[in-house]
């Protein structure tokens, strides 16, 4: 067992070059593009669509969780470019709020899953799953990933505000995305694991 952190270290020194490979091989493809603008967005959630290289949640509108409580579609007619990154809007008085106020409705870990941020992790984000908490949007990759955050919310948004704030913030997203599916943190749950947890929380009586 003496052996076991220099066995750990060369693990780590033999994954890092690897990590690095994969992530200059990606280096031209438009996702790559799209999720790293440079500036205080990066990384974020973005897709290249026709002329727009970086194109916020697919296009749909930030706003329109907080005025109409529900996710929408933007139009290309109301858009504004903010940090590099392009986002729509339903219409010219949703476009007027976000240019008054974009930190307002921004939301929270670039657009990136909430759930996967809980482990260092920038990776999916569906526009029609979220919740909005004390002012802040929060996007999910799916209604499951949405369960496992609600476990604990204010636990788990801590989480993701330390490992946003701490490594994710300013990277590349597929380096940081690569260095957490190898070098898990600590309280690291597989999709199983999560599973049984929200299983059994929905099977405890209130």
């Amino acid at each position: 067992m003496k052996n076991l952190p220099t066995a750990r270290s060369a693990l780590r020194r033999s994954a890092l070059p690897l990590l690095l490979t994969a992530a200059l091989a990606l280096s031209g493809c438009s996702a790559l593009v799209a999720q790293n603008p440079g500036g205080k967005l990066s990384p974020v959630n973005a897709v290249a669509d026709d002329n727009t290289p970086r194109l916020m949640l697919k296009g749909h509108d930030v706003v329109a969780y907080f005025t109409q409580g529900r996710h929408a579609v933007g139009l290309p007619q109301h858009s504004v470019e903010h940090e590099g990154v392009s986002f729509r809007f339903v219409s010219a008085e949703h476009r007027a709020l976000f240019v008054a106020d974009p930190g307002r409705y921004l939301p929270q870990y670039g657009g990136y899953c909430a759930n996967g941020m809980v482990y260092g992790i920038p990776w999916g984000g569906d526009a029609d799953t979220w919740r909005i908490v004390d002012g802040r949007l929060y996007i999910f990759g799916g209604a499951q990933s949405k369960a496992g955050f609600e476990l604990d919310l204010p636990g788990n948004i801590r989480l993701a505000d330390h490992y946003w704030t701490t490594e994710a913030q300013g990277s590349n997203s597929f380096w940081q995305r690569s260095k957490r599916l190898v070098f898990r943190v600590p309280h690291y749950k597989s999709g199983e694991e999560l599973d049984r947890a929200i299983a059994a929380r929905r099977s405890t009586p209130p």
